[in-house]
């Protein structure tokens, strides 16, 4: 499938959430919850404010580890100003550009903090869109997959995969979102 049709897919289904129940809550789920779904809620947080959209933005994974320590590191070399609270599992309080600061952590995707219903869930990796066939808050369910900068920790190219990862995953998320704005403007 073209990575267009995926990012229209994701487009069409939170303006129909937002349609239909007035706000769109996203999931982004991946194994460990500590790199790409995260990046993911973040992304989705700040643009939601920036296009002014009825959309919040949650991560989860199929295992809690914790917030892995690069993607805070990317991240930080972004310009956003991060603090943490805790040892095992940080939770981290994520400032940029004046918006409303997003909260990260390692949690499952059905943790109470998580949306309890009408969630989209937005699978950023396939191991997790492979062994996680089953996701009860989420209404629709959707393949939003990105490379894994994982592979490239500890060698010379760890800081740049993981902000590689990090700005495509900005970019695929603003493009969905001004398609989202496009169409609820529209309609």
């Amino acid at each position: 499938m073209k990575r267009i049709t995926i990012l229209e897919s994701a487009a069409k289904a939170i303006t129909e959430s937002i349609l239909t129940f007035g706000e769109a809550r996203l999931n982004f789920i991946c194994t460990h919850n500590s790199r790409r779904s995260q990046f993911s809620q973040v992304w989705g947080h700040f643009l939601a404010q920036e296009y002014d959209l009825p959309i919040t933005s949650y991560s989860g994974g199929v295992e809690v580890t914790a917030c892995n320590e690069r993607t805070v590191a990317s991240l930080n070399r972004m310009g956003m100003v991060i603090d943490s609270e805790g040892i095992d599992n940080p939770k981290y309080s994520v400032s940029w550009k004046g918006f409303k600061p997003a909260t990260l952590f390692s949690k499952v995707f059905d943790d109470v903090a998580n949306p309890q219903q009408n969630s989209i869930a937005l699978m950023t990796c396939d191991h997790a869109d492979e062994n996680c066939p089953f996701i009860p808050a989420a209404w629709k369910r959707l393949p939003l997959r990105y490379e894994d900068p994982k592979r490239y920790d500890d060698t010379e190219r760890e800081s740049s995969a993981y902000d590689e990862t990090r700005d495509l995953i900005r970019e695929e998320l603003d493009q969905i979102f001004a398609m989202v704005k496009k169409s609820i403007s529209e309609g």
